[in-house]
C-alpha cells in the first residue's frame, strides 16, 4: 500500500507545483522577513499529539462508534455530526472532547485519489469572502478560491440532521450524511449544539493540508458567527497558503490562539506561491526533527529552522514529510 499511496500523494503536489509554476517566491519587504524563532519544550511538543491524532482520524472513515486507529488514542471523545462526501466537500466531524473540555472540528485533507478534491486545490486564483459568511470582511481580504468553495459548501438537510440528533440533550448518536451535504452552516449549528449541551466556552479546529485551509477559515468563521465569549483554537498541519496579506493580518487579529505546524521539508506550506500575492498568517510552529520544533515568529518566517527557510522553493522538498511522522504519527489514508 505504500508505493500507490506515495505515487498519488506525488502526482497532487506535482499539479499543485505545476499550477504554481516553481513557487520560487519573490522577496518580501524587510519588515515581513522576520528570523527569531523559539524552541518548544518536550511538554509543549507532546500536548499535540492529541490535535495530531484528531486529523489522522478524518482519513479514517469515522463513525459514530468512534472507532479507529487513531481513535483509539482519544479515548472517551464523543462525534456529534459527521459530513462531507471525501471529495468536493471534504470529510468532517464534530463532536466533544470531555479531556480537553472543548467541542473539536475536524476537516480530512486532499484525497489524492479524489479528482474532486484535487480540483478544489487548483482553483488557487484568489476571491473575496462572502459577507454573510464573515461578517464586516474587508473587500481588501481575498483568499484561494477552492478552499473558500470547500468551507462554503453547505446544504440544509445536514443542518436539519445535526438539529434532530443533538435535540435530546444527552443524546450520543450520530446521523451520518453523504454526498454533497455539509459545509460552514452544518458545522456552526453542530457547534453550537454541542456548546449549549456540555455548557463549553471553547472550540477547536483541527485540519491537514487542504483540511487544514479549511480548519483556518473555519477558525475564522466561527470566531464571527459564535458569541463572544467562546474561545476558537485552530491548530493546522501541513496547511497550504489560504489568503493575500490582509487577510493573514486579519486572521491575526481576530484569532490570537492558533498553530500552523509544519514537517521538516514538506512542500505544501509553500504553495502557492508569495509571488501570487499569498501570505501566510501567524503561527507556525516547525518541526526539524522528532522532538525539536521552533515556534516562528511573524508571517511566513525565513529563518532556516521554519518552513520557508527549509524549503525556499520545491526543488528542495520531501514530499512524504506531508504526511509525516508528526512526532510519530502518520496522517493520512497510510495512518488508518
Amino acid at each position: 500500500m505504500l508505493f500507490p499511496s506515495a505515487f498519488s500523494v506525488l502526482f497532487t503536489a506535482s499539479s499543485l507545483v505545476y499550477l504554481t509554476s516553481l513557487v520560487l517566491a519573490a522577496p518580501l519587504p524587510q519588515s515581513a522577513r522576520d528570523k527569531t524563532v523559539a524552541p518548544l519544550s518536550s511538554s509543549a511538543i507532546a500536548a499535540y499529539s492529541f490535535y495530531t491524532n484528531f486529523v489522522a482520524a478524518t482519513y479514517c472513515s469515522v463513525t459514530k462508534e468512534w472507532v479507529c486507529s487513531a481513535c483509539e488514542l482519544i479515548p472517551g471523545f464523543v462525534p456529534f455530526a459527521l459530513g462531507g462526501d471525501g471529495g468536493a466537500v471534504p470529510y468532517w466531524y464534530v463532536g466533544w472532547w470531555p479531556a480537553g473540555s472543548t467541542v473539536v472540528v475536524a476537516h480530512q485533507g486532499t484525497d489524492p485519489l479524489e479528482i474532486r478534491a484535487l480540483i478544489t486545490d487548483a482553483k488557487f486564483f484568489p476571491s473575496s469572502l462572502s459577507p454573510a459568511l464573515f461578517p464586516n470582511v474587508s473587500s481588501e481580504v481575498k483568499v484561494h478560491s477552492g478552499f473558500k468553495q470547500a468551507q462554503a459548501a453547505s446544504a440544509p438537510h445536514i443542518l436539519a440532521a445535526v438539529k434532530k440528533v443533538l435535540a435530546d440533550r444527552n443524546s450520543k448518536s450520530v446521523t451520518v450524511v453523504g454526498h454533497s451535504l455539509g459545509g460552514a452552516i452544518a458545522a456552526l449549528e453542530a457547534v453550537k449544539k454541542v456548546l449549549a449541551d456540555r455548557n463549553s466556552k471553547s472550540v477547536t479546529v483541527v485540519g491537514h493540508s487542504l483540511g487544514g485551509a479549511i480548519a483556518a477559515l473555519d477558525a475564522l468563521y466561527l470566531k464571527l458567527n459564535l458569541p463572544s465569549n467562546i474561545a476558537v483554537k485552530g491548530v493546522t498541519y501541513g496547511q497550504p497558503r489560504v489568503g493575500n496579506p490582509e487577510f493573514a493580518n486579519w486572521f491575526d487579529q481576530t484569532i490570537s490562539d492558533f498553530s500552523r505546524v509544519t514537517n521538516k521539508k514538506d512542500v505544501i506550506p509553500i504553495l502557492p506561491g508569495r509571488f501570487l500575492g499569498f501570505r501566510h498568517s501567524s503561527g507556525e510552529k516547525h518541526i526539524k526533527s522528532k522532538g525539536k520544533w521552533y515556534a516562528c515568529e511573524g508571517q511566513d518566517n525565513t529563518s532556516s529552522d521554519c518552513s520557508i527557510g527549509e524549503v525556499p522553493n520545491i526543488l528542495k522538498g520531501n514530499l512524504i514529510d506531508h504526511l509525516g511522522p508528526y512526532e510519530d504519527i502518520w496522517v493520512g489514508t497510510l495512518s488508518c
